[in-house]
């Protein structure tokens, strides 16, 4: 790097600096460029020099150098704070909590509802939070996205509990986190959901994208198929399912009932070994090429059974088959699915996923989650399903 903003014409002189004295250079020329700098007048060239005026000359020297040299950049390493935040952030809503110390004071925290500019306000929604929905925060990734900014990706699932129903309110997005180039600390937490267009502060659109969250599903308690949620729009989620195995037959029609009897006997104990078998839920349909000519209906089997474990079908038309599980958008709707609204709703998932450039498979599948002679319909629970070829979270 250079240190001399001499033109480059301009030899750079040198020069040796005593406490008390000053010694000129031999030149060549009192025209000489350097003499220009180093030349002394005649009368005290060979006089010595007050340590007052050297001292005075050399703190003149050290203000141009200061003014002339650019600052140095402030540095910090962004790894550590990114590997801080893996370890960190999965604290959010558990007893630990996450560590006050890394963030200033006057911290600023906004979503499309909340805002606060201090860590106390801060740490005050963070326990607001998990007492009313008793949170399960999910941590996809953290990377550097700015020379001081941080961001996180991330899935939040909660039950409001105060409500006797206790809706499911699942929120997905990305937190841009600021850092003090000062104090090397957290200064700005900004969350931007993925289900809205306005993340501004305060979001009217971000309202009521929680008030349509509240409404009434009745969902059975009993086991179903585990999944992460990876991402929630406003018109679908995007889940990964583990494997899970089903026991099915052929069916009629997406939102037909043809052949549940016999699943279900396999269950109830119609089966090699004459084993009952605890319920599931959902009940899924499932349509494997997109004229949905070729209809199955299937039973979820518990996830403590393996293939191995389970008795065979007494019936030939009944099998068993694992599902390998994967990457599935759904849309979830109430009502009673008949097979007009089933082919709407996947018509219009379907066409959501193109516009956003998600790649598909064919077919389909309709989760349904309740008894339909024991649950009023404006409450039923049910879900069109359509498997991703691919999907990224970066």
């Amino acid at each position: 790097m250079a240190t001399s903003h001499f033109p480059a014409t301009i030899p750079r002189p040198t020069i040796r600096l005593s406490a008390t004295t000053f010694r000129q250079q031999p030149t060549t020329s009192s025209s000489s460029p350097t003499s220009f700098f180093l030349s002394l007048p005649k009368n005290i060239t060979k006089t010595k020099i007050s340590h007052h005026k050297t001292s005075k000359w050399l703190i003149r020297l050290r203000s141009v150098a200061r003014e002339e040299s650019p600052p140095k950049p402030t540095t910090f390493d962004a790894q550590e704070l990114v590997d801080f935040l893996y370890e960190d952030l999965p604290h959010l809503f558990d007893d630990q909590g996450i560590d006050r110390t890394a963030y200033d004071e006057r911290v600023k925290f906004r979503d499309p509802i909340t805002k606060h500019d201090s860590i106390s306000g801060y740490l005050f929604n963070i326990a607001m939070l998990r007492k009313l929905f008793n949170p399960d925060f999910q941590l996809h990734w953290v990377k550097q996205t700015g020379p001081y900014e941080i961001t996180t990706r991330w899935t939040m699932v909660m039950k409001f509990i105060l409500l006797p129903w206790k809706p499911e309110l699942v929120f997905t997005g990305t937190s841009v986190m600021g850092i003090n180039p000062e104090t090397k600390k957290f200064c700005s937490h900004v969350d931007y959901w993925d289900s809205i267009e306005n993340n501004d502060y305060f979001s009217v659109e971000g309202l009521l994208d929680v008030a349509k969250q509240l409404r009434i599903y009745k969902t059975p308690d009993l086991e179903t198929p585990k999944y992460q949620i990876l991402k929630r729009t406003a018109n679908y989620e995007v889940r990964k399912y583990d494997p899970f195995i089903v026991v099915e037959t052929n069916g009629d029609k997406l939102s037909g009932s043809t052949g549940f009897n016999s699943v279900a006997g396999y269950i109830f104990g119609k089966n090699s070994a004459a084993e009952k078998i605890p319920m599931t839920t959902p009940v899924f349909t499932q349509a494997f090429d997109p004229e949905i000519s070729k209809v199955s209906i299937q039973i979820v089997l518990p996830s403590e059974k393996d293939m191995n474990s389970l008795p065979a079908p007494n019936q030939e038309e009944i099998s068993l088959r694992e599902v390998e599980g994967g990457i599935a958008a759904v849309s979830k709707f109430s009502g009673k699915p008949t097979e007009d609204i089933v082919r709407e709703k996947e018509k219009a998932l379907r066409s959501n996923l193109i516009r956003d450039g998600l790649k598909t498979k064919a077919g389909c599948l309709l989760a349904r989650y309740n008894d339909p002679g024991r649950t009023w319909t404006f409450t039923m629970r049910n879900e069109v399903l359509i498997w991703l070829e691919e999907f990224s979270l970066y």
